[in-house]
């Protein structure tokens, strides 16, 4: 066994004698007369829970949480976003009670809707709001049936597997008649259309090779367009932070380490990486210098291509430059990325010769034209010949939920479903799912243009005339495109409910809107890594819930009560019934594989586990520790094919052809962006590229005063190269106005040679703060990325989005700083 898997074990272990020690714990016995509502919570003491950002434990004094820190650690980079749990419960801006917009409440007819974001709010008792969004509902679906109501609802809600609001959204939507849906997401739009027909999997979201191989095995590790210190930072799930503890032996591994970004982010600089910086969405371009560049040397392996991949042959024409006349040569990928000839030869041949793991992030394909830079590194990488090696290849997810870590074998907990049951009833009731589905990052154009037709992957999608939008666990008005659009577009409907915790830009734009309870007011359960299945978080129920907050399934649950739908709904369990149910699922699987006792921590039945209130930790399989991507197929394409039509990586791809777009052609190709640094006639001066935060999970937390910590004259701030901030008279740390077409914000300015001159960096997740929601195109005082940025889709195989890809100005705010309102109450009426 390698030194790095012993490492690997002795870090399980710790993590499992960490969970081990007492903690106070409530001893009430578990019972049908309280399951209802779980065990008493405890006064004062301690209780182990969990969120995205990892396995948490609460401090309670007097019934209020006073302190939040993680349970363990297994690695010393910090993650800020584990501290803050008291501020997410007893926040400002929390919505306490049921409240309806004024106009609407008068007039649900004719509710005013140019006075959503813009009207006073009306307080109504629970079931009196209950019953008003049931009457609505009931009223648009006589009218206009189930494609007249949207409820694809998308975000990173509770990692809980019960209360999932957005599964309990689409369950009642489906046992009450139907609702339109949405396909895909904002994250991969692009690359999980595009890479199934690359590789036949959608590969985004699939586990990577293990990272001990990669310690063992690579010699030169590239991040292209990515920051694992800071998206390492969460989980789909709950994060195990097993990614962080492998970032840091690999800073201390001795190996090549190149980091490819137009900004020298945190992550490279932890690694102390060499930072090469193309211009932002010109990476097919650089790629195709180097692959240029390989065959001109004859520095490719001939018999890859020929044995794993089909294609080759009718790409190459397009390469040498037959088929357009432009060869795509160093030289000319240098004008185009801004990284001169010399670096593009050079890392190409350090790629062929050296045993290589390209590590890409998602940025690059949230890009227009983003199908290409994914189908460009595969083509690439199927050139260097090292797809399925120990240590060589590429993978698209090791900077997201921890991708790469091994993965235990054991009991895995389901939850609550939207089609079939996963409750084992097998009633037909919940077979159905969406009877209509359109690209997520279409919504603001489907709002807006009912009727219209698109192309989407080969098929044609016709937009819904939609008179009813409910929404959940999301915030579309900080993490759609344009943001200026979408407000018209929200105005459209009749009707718009949102079930939310606090005062969020959508909650504004609502005209009904219901408290829901924190993650830490209610119980749940989840597994422990979205790849590693580390192991099994009790979700509990920390203190009482704020206000009138209700959880997301007892609204659902008095909502399918107006339906005559309970029975259906529930199939006669409580939530906490629902949690047992999974988890001893979960149990019963473990015993049947002998793993009811792993790593020192036995797998005990769920009255035992969920009164001791600690996680259940697993070992990853010694299989998994030597899992390579693709390996299989390497070494038998034909016993074991890819997904593809050919059963091969397709480098040019016969499925695409035949849908004959303009705008994602056979291979990959460059296109030129819409808006970019190249442009003859640049609309704006200044690339944006809208970053992930560090200090947020998008939109979440930036309502706590861990934004203090980063936020620069009181807004969000805003990366730019020294040199292109004493052109423009900016100093560091002033009030600035960035502004396009689209719209205008304010950001606070950070003077850093860590971004490329003619980029700025400013986070995505700042919430939405209009000086005046009455006007048009009116400036976002707290700096929403999303206000400047383009909403039109990748291409039409695809249809993601492009918020990677915007030029702005910027220039000094010169007059008074206008005051934030956005983490205050709106106009509320008693």
């Amino acid at each position: 066994m390698s030194d790095t898997n012993l490492s690997r074990r002795s870090a399980l272990k710790t993590i499992g004698a960490l969970a081990a020690l007492p903690l106070f714990m409530q001893t009430e016995l578990f019972s049908s007369q309280n399951a209802s509502k779980g065990f008493t919570l405890i006064t004062n003491g301690e209780v182990i829970t969990a969120a995205h950002w990892g396995v948490l434990k609460l401090s309670i004094k007097d019934g209020k949480i006073v302190d939040s820190k993680p349970l363990s650690k297994t690695s010393d980079i910090k993650n800020p976003l584990q501290d803050y749990t008291a501020e997410l419960v007893y926040a400002k801006d929390r919505i306490k009670y049921p409240y309806v917009r004024k106009s609407y409440l008068q007039n649900p007819d004719d509710p005013k809707r140019e006075l959503r974001g813009a009207d006073e709010w009306v307080r109504v008792e629970y079931k009196d709001a209950i019953k008003l969004i049931a009457k609505e509902l009931k009223k648009t679906r006589k009218e206009r049936g189930a494609d007249g109501i949207f409820a694809g609802s998308y975000g990173w809600k509770s990692s809980g597997n019960v209360q999932n609001s957005r599964i309990l959204l689409h369950r009642f939507m489906n046992l009450s008649g139907g609702f339109v849906g949405s396909l895909g997401d904002y994250s991969t739009g692009a690359s999980q259309i595009i890479m199934p027909h690359v590789v036949g999997s959608i590969e985004v979201y699939e586990q990577q090779t293990s990272w001990p191989l990669i310690l063992e095995h690579s010699d030169v590790v590239v991040i292209w367009g990515a920051n694992p210190i800071a998206t390492l930072r969460i989980a789909w799930t709950v994060s195990d932070e097993q990614g962080f503890k492998y970032f840091e032996e690999l800073k201390k591994s001795g190996k090549k380490l190149i980091f490819i970004d137009p900004v020298k982010n945190e992550t490279c600089q932890y690694l102390n990486a060499q930072w090469i910086a193309p211009n932002p969405n010109t990476d097919v371009a650089m790629m195709l210098g180097m692959m240029y560049e390989l065959y001109k040397t004859n520095s490719y392996s001939k018999e890859f291509l020929e044995n794993y991949t089909t294609g080759f042959d009718k790409f190459l024409p397009y390469l040498l430059g037959d088929s357009d006349k432009t060869p795509k040569t160093p030289e000319w990928a240098a004008k185009i990325c801004g990284v001169d000839a010399k670096t593009i030869k050079t890392l190409a041949h350090t790629f062929y010769d050296n045993k290589t793991m390209i590590m890409s992030g998602w940025g690059m394909q949230r890009a227009h034209h983003g199908e290409q830079p994914h189908w460009a590194l595969v083509t690439l990488c199927s050139m260097l010949g090292q797809i399925g090696t120990k240590g060589g290849g590429f993978g698209l997810s090791y900077h997201y939920s921890n991708g790469g870590v091994p993965t235990a074998k054991a009991g895995i907990v389901g939850g609550i479903s939207s089609g079939t049951s996963t409750g084992g009833t097998g009633q037909s009731w919940l077979q159905k799912s969406a009877q209509f589905a359109f690209p997520v990052a279409r919504i603001a154009e489907a709002l807006l243009n009912p009727g219209k037709t698109i192309d989407h992957n080969g098929k044609k999608i016709t937009y819904p005339d939609i008179d009813f939008v409910y929404w959940v666990g999301g915030n579309p008005f900080v993490h759609h495109q344009d943001t200026n659009t979408l407000v018209k577009a929200w105005k459209k409907p009749r009707t718009v409910v949102v079930n939310e915790i606090y005062w969020t830009p959508t909650a504004r734009m609502a005209d009904i809107v219901m408290p829901t309870t924190t993650s830490y007011e209610r119980d749940d359960i989840s597994m422990l890594g979205d790849y590693s299945n580390l192991g099994i978080a009790p979700m509990k129920q920390a203190v009482k819930p704020v206000g009138e907050s209700k959880d997301d399934f007892e609204i659902f649950t008095d909502l399918a009560k107006e339906f005559g739908i309970e029975k259906e709904y529930t199939e006669g369990k409580t939530a906490l019934e629902w949690i047992e149910q999974f988890y001893t699922a979960a149990y019963e699987q473990a015993k049947k594989m002998q793993l009811a006792e792993l790593n020192g921590v036995e797998m005990k039945p769920f009255k035992e586990f969920w009164t001791e209130n600690k996680p259940v930790y697993f070992m990853p399989t010694q299989e998994s520790e030597a899992y390579v991507r693709f390996a299989d197929f390497i070494e038998d394409p034909i016993l074991n094919p890819l997904g593809t039509p050919s059963g091969l990586i397709e480098i040019y791809s016969e499925t695409i052809e035949k849908m004959k777009y303009d705008d994602c052609h056979a291979h990959a190709t460059w296109f030129e962006p819409i808006e970019w640094l190249g442009m003859k006639d640049k609309p704006a001066q200044f690339h944006m590229i809208t970053s992930h935060p560090t200090g947020r999970l998008h939109s979440q937390l930036n309502n706590v005063s861990l934004r203090d910590k980063y936020a620069v004259a009181g807004r969000e701030p805003i990366w730019i190269n020294p040199k292109d901030a004493k052109a423009k008279g900016i100093k560091d740390g002033d009030l600035v106005r960035v502004f396009n077409a689209r719209g205008q914000i304010l950001a606070g300015a950070v003077l850093t040679d860590d971004v490329k001159e003619g980029v700025v960096k400013l986070s995505e997740g700042a919430w939405y703060d209009p000086a005046n929601p009455k006007e048009d195109n009116t400036i976002c005082k707290n700096g929403s990325a999303n206000v400047l940025t383009i909403d039109i889709p990748t291409s039409k195989l695809a249809n993601g989005n492009i918020s990677h890809t915007l030029l702005v100005n910027i220039e000094v705010y010169k007059e008074k700083a206008p005051e934030l309102s956005i983490f205050k109450h709106p106009d509320l009426k008693a």
